[in-house]
């Protein structure tokens, strides 16, 4: 295990550039456990990051950060704990696997490994117990690197909300319309002439991902294997002209009359590991009730959370036609909690239990 001066683990970013990647450095920013040490890139490699990077965050870009070198793309030489990457699924492919093949743990925001029969996805609220079947992985690999990822923005969503439901009722369908911020197209993304007053009601595979995913996520692992939630999932998926924060209306269908109310206080005293740990990404609730007609909504929900944009807020939760379905909305920060949130707080949980 590699430390800096302060007991931090050394960590690498993949991806440092973009509108994901610029949040992992700006979450890694005076973090109590992790130490943001390389920055990769290609394009932009040999430049200072001030230099390369378009930093699209409200916030300072710290000028330590600002002042280092990004390195080209290397699994050689590299001194650090932890390998994050925030890159495109088509580079992710091959690169990842080449960090976990030299030994490194790599924790990944893409979606090329997502749904590989090895390798766990997660949510660290919904699922740790899937981190089990890392060991199987590392003999696979013949080495102590390692592939672990977390799921794409609106499925994080989703699934955090599903999770107290599926604790006490069997679902059966879910049929999901989602609203999806610009940001989530990463930058530059969506053409402003495109997306300027209009709604586009595609976005490329993102509906196969979100039943696929979600799947995963809520099944179970059993003798090293995933067997994946029974539930049909429907998904209709759009980009809107919002900067960031991803609503979803959703519709489910359950095996037998639900108790509203027994519902809500589920979800209200919902929390998981992360929650019990204390750790310093989790929010004290991960998943926000609001009983107002009108909510969540992106401008006002979007930094939900003791720690902004980690929580999930439910509003609208009622029953469908009639008592055995239920009608919800749901607003997620798609690239806090849906994207290097999820990944930084998953570290932090793979730290505590001694995967890395």
């Amino acid at each position: 295990m590699v430390k800096d001066e302060m007991g931090k683990m050394k960590v690498a970013l993949l991806g440092a550039t973009g509108a994901v990647g610029q949040r992992f450095v700006d979450m890694l920013n005076k973090h109590s456990y992790f130490e943001l040490e390389t920055l990769f890139g290609y394009s932009s490699a040999g430049k200072r990051y001030g230099e390369a990077v378009n930093w699209l965050l409200p916030t300072e870009l710290p000028e330590e950060i600002k002042e280092k070198n990004i390195s080209a793309v290397n699994t050689k030489d590299l001194d650090v704990d932890i390998v994050f990457s925030s890159l495109p699924s088509s580079a992710a492919k091959e690169v990842e696997i080449k960090f976990a093949k030299e030994g490194f743990p790599v924790l990944s925001n893409a979606s090329a490994y997502r749904l590989h029969e090895m390798v766990p996805l997660v949510i660290p609220e919904v699922n740790p117990e899937h981190l089990e079947v890392i060991d199987a992985q590392k003999r696979e690999l013949g080495t102590e690197g390692f592939i672990v990822t977390d799921p794409n923005c609106s499925t994080v969503g989703l699934s955090l909300a599903l999770k107290p439901i599926t604790n006490l009722y069997r679902v059966e369908k879910v049929v999901v319309n989602t609203l999806q911020a610009v940001s989530g197209a990463g930058y530059p993304g969506v053409s402003s002439l495109d997306i300027i007053d209009n709604v586009i009601p595609y976005i490329e595979k993102e509906e196969e991902k979100i039943g696929n995913e979600t799947r995963k996520i809520l099944g179970r692992l059993e003798n090293n294997s995933f067997k994946d939630y029974n539930v049909k999932i429907h998904a209709s998926c759009n980009r809107v002209p919002v900067k960031d924060g991803h609503l979803e209306n959703v519709y489910l269908e359950l095996s037998e009359k639900v108790d509203l109310d027994e519902v809500k206080e589920e979800i209200r005293n919902f929390i998981g590991e992360p929650q019990k740990l204390k750790l310093p990404t989790a929010p004290e609730k991960p998943l926000i009730i609001r009983e107002e007609k009108d909510r969540p909504q992106p401008r006002f929900d979007k930094l939900a959370g003791s720690v902004p944009g980690m929580s999930v807020t439910i509003g609208r939760l009622r029953y469908g036609k009639n008592e055995k379905t239920l009608l919800f909305s749901l607003l997620v920060h798609n690239t806090i909690r849906g994207a290097a949130g999820c990944v930084l707080l998953l570290a932090e949980l793979m730290k505590v239990k001694g995967f890395i």
